[in-house]
């Protein structure tokens, strides 16, 4: 059976990781250390991330292109809608979800698969992990403040600026929109809808909540039982299985990769020249908030661990400008969710994201640098 072009991909990474392996010899003391940092940041991630992140935002994801008519992705995130309604609400409602640069991809396939425009998903996939109320407050906590402030002003702002810019780039004419699935019409009403959505949308506020595990796993439990129950006494068979089938859909098309980019991203860490990193960042010049930009955006950074890695690199004497560069671009992307991103959007519109982000999050970190 021949492969199909979409696997092409994964099997170019496999076979990448394959050749590493076989060619480098086995017995070299970085090779080992690299390995057994990849191992581990990728264990870590499955341990911390998958189960009660994102699972449950793939469930969504599954859900939104299910139920959600795409009249409504459409009224607010459409080509149709107006720009300060689908911008606004684009760069905003990411902010009480605690995820990270890959939990946040099953949401936005999800909501540009329903019809969302180019720029205001864009806004979305970027500011989603970058403005969670748990990191903002996190870091005005540990870093102080100030930057505090200038993180959440910067990512919604820049959130906005990104998307717009990608707008402008990629002209997206109504003749080439993306194509929407139609989906039979579900009889479900909409108080259970939202109910059912506002349990799962719960599941992620709540793993991203600095609250004692034990309330925090019951309250998890309790809202996954609450989603169950939903499903098995109002959902009929057909919508239960079309729910699943879209889950497990991107499932498949975002997990292999980002267990792939995991592993890279922990497998170069221990190869980087970390002396070398903190001289280059301690001025807040156009080289050290690049180089902290650069940074941000490859390395992989679980929610809310960027706070304390910043502020051990501020302590070894990083400047505020490269440090809020870094806070910019390094929740919003990783080397994990650029696969995924150029598996949705394509390499060309996933290399101009990237170069985006990194410019415009370079140019905040000077900005503030000299306030």
């Amino acid at each position: 059976m021949a492969i199909e072009h979409k696997d092409w991909e994964l099997l170019f990474w496999i076979t990448i990781i394959f050749a590493v392996f076989f060619f480098i010899p086995t017995n070299s003391e970085w090779f080992t250390n690299s390995t057994l940092s990849g191992v581990n940041l990728l264990g870590s991630y499955a341990k911390l991330h998958v189960l009660t992140c994102l699972v449950p935002a793939l469930f969504i994801a599954g859900a939104i292109a299910v139920f959600v008519k795409k009249e409504k992705i459409m009224k607010y995130l459409g080509y149709e809608a107006k720009k300060y309604v689908s911008y606004s609400v684009a760069s905003i409602s990411g902010a009480i979800l605690a995820v990270c640069s890959c939990t946040i991809l099953p949401l936005f396939a999800g909501i540009r698969k329903r019809g969302a425009g180019l720029g205001p998903a864009i806004t979305f996939l970027y500011s989603g992990p970058a403005i969670n109320i748990a990191a903002i407050f996190f870091t005005m906590n540990v870093l102080g403040l100030k930057i505090g402030l200038a993180r959440a002003i910067s990512a919604i702002t820049l959130s906005i600026i990104v998307g717009i810019t990608m707008q402008l780039i990629f002209r997206e004419k109504v003749s080439e929109k993306i194509k929407i699935e139609e989906t039979p019409e579900s009889k479900i009403s909409n108080p259970v809808l939202l109910i059912f959505f506002a349990l799962m949308i719960g599941v992620l506020i709540v793993n991203g909540l600095q609250i004692n595990n034990t309330l925090k796993y019951t309250a998890i439990g309790a809202f996954t039982l609450g989603v169950i129950i939903i499903a098995l006494w109002k959902f009929k068979d057909h919508a239960t299985k079309e729910w699943l089938t879209e889950t497990w859909n991107f499932a498949k098309m975002l997990l292999p990769l980002l267990f792939i980019g995991v592993f890279i991203a922990g497998f170069i860490m221990p190869l980087l020249p970390q002396q070398l990193i903190e001289s280059l960042v301690g001025k807040n010049n156009l080289i050290g908030n690049l180089i902290a930009s650069v940074f941000g955006a490859f390395m992989y950074f679980s929610t809310l661990t960027e706070v304390p890695i910043i502020q051990a690199l501020m302590a070894k004497g990083m400047a505020t400008g490269p440090a809020l560069a870094l806070l910019l671009a390094g929740p919003s992307l990783s080397l994990p969710s650029m696969l995924v991103i150029g598996k949705i959007l394509g390499a060309k519109k996933t290399t101009v994201y990237v170069a985006l982000v990194i410019i415009y999050s370079t140019i905040a970190g000077l900005i503030f640098g000299l306030l």
